[in-house]
């Protein structure tokens, strides 16, 4: 005969189970909601046409997105489970996931049309969910793309964060002697030097970019351009901050970030332990110490973090509750 205990354990693990295939059990005795992928928070007009189809058909014609972009089909019977499946395969529409393992990784526009972005944000979010998504992990593991310091999806609040940024470099030969950047810049990181050229102090710049926006006659340009990566951090209950750990990160590393700090969680991280956690238990060098194998001198040190540029980027205050950052062998 089965105990209270028993029925109660199988019931979690059902529950487990249908989470993993992106199917969240409902306080409604047999209702599920259908988490739908959405890499970057974007789909096409057909399967967006086809998830209302079904949330009409086989919900209450209501579907939710979720805080990190994903399309929720909401009151859907479990028994009807492996038809919605199949109507949304029709059209390619494929379904998230929950529980211990990659997530789908959420985006802004990033450089494609926001005149803010330096990183091409959606790209990078379908390759990642493409090449990561469903992995196990410790516990549930979430990546962001964001294409400037604004950071309106939150890389400085998830696991692994990449945010873009950029080395402006002026053209003397364009220069005009205008000024305009010089009041621009809200941190101060730009002067005028004795020729009246613009002159910038990277220590302070925030690599915001809006220097190059401002310049009338495109003077001052882009150097280099790539990602600050963060992590460790989340939501929930129990928030945890990330920490920077690199910076101007180029395009064709990202993935490799990905897959080493995966790679070092899952040897390191307790199960059910989130990553920021694990720092928290073992330390962050370890970490920085794999991570530099990839990322080379975009490492960030603790003399880093106490520049202007890293401090006034990060909430107010808690760049001094860091963990530090020690020297490498």
């Amino acid at each position: 005969m089965d105990t209270d205990k028993s029925k109660e354990q199988r019931a979690e693990q059902r529950a487990e189970e249908l989470k993993a295939g992106g199917f969240i059990p409902q306080r409604q005795r047999g209702k599920i909601t259908v988490r739908c992928k959405a890499p970057g928070g974007r789909m096409t007009s057909e399967r967006l046409a086809k998830i209302a189809e079904v949330a009409q058909e086989y919900g209450q014609g209501l579907v939710h997105l979720s805080v990190r972009m994903s399309p929720e089909i909401l009151y859907v019977e479990l028994s009807d489970l492996d038809d919605v499946v199949r109507e949304l395969e029709e059209v390619g529409q494929e379904i998230a996931s929950c529980g211990k393992r990659f997530r789908v990784s959420t985006a802004c526009g990033g450089c494609e049309y926001n005149p803010n972005g330096w990183t091409d944000t959606q790209r990078l979010a379908v390759q990642a969910t493409d090449r990561f998504f469903g992995q196990e992990t410790p516990h549930k593991f979430k990546t962001t793309f964001s294409g400037c310091v604004i950071d309106c999806p939150r890389a400085r609040e998830t696991d692994l964060g990449f945010q873009g940024m950029v080395s402006p470099r002026l053209e003397d030969e364009k220069c005009t002697n205008c000024g305009i950047c010089v009041r621009v810049c809200r941190d101060e990181a730009l002067t005028m030097d004795a020729k009246e050229l613009p002159v910038r102090d990277a220590d302070r710049c925030t690599s915001c970019g809006d220097c190059i926006k401002s310049c009338p006659l495109d003077a001052m340009v882009p150097g280099r351009t790539g990602h600050a990566v963060y992590v460790g951090g989340k939501h929930g209950k129990h928030p945890h901050v990330a920490y920077p750990v690199a910076q101007l990160v180029p395009d064709d590393t990202v993935m490799d970030v990905i897959e080493a700090t995966m790679d070092w969680y899952r040897q390191h991280g307790n199960t059910g332990e989130r990553i920021g956690n694990t720092f928290d238990r073992v330390g962050i060098d370890g970490f920085r110490r794999a991570l530099r194998d990839v990322v080379g001198d975009g490492l960030l040190t603790a003399e880093d973090l106490q520049k202007h540029g890293w401090r006034s980027v990060f909430y107010r205050g808690l760049a001094d509750t860091f963990p530090q950052y020690g020297a490498l062998d």
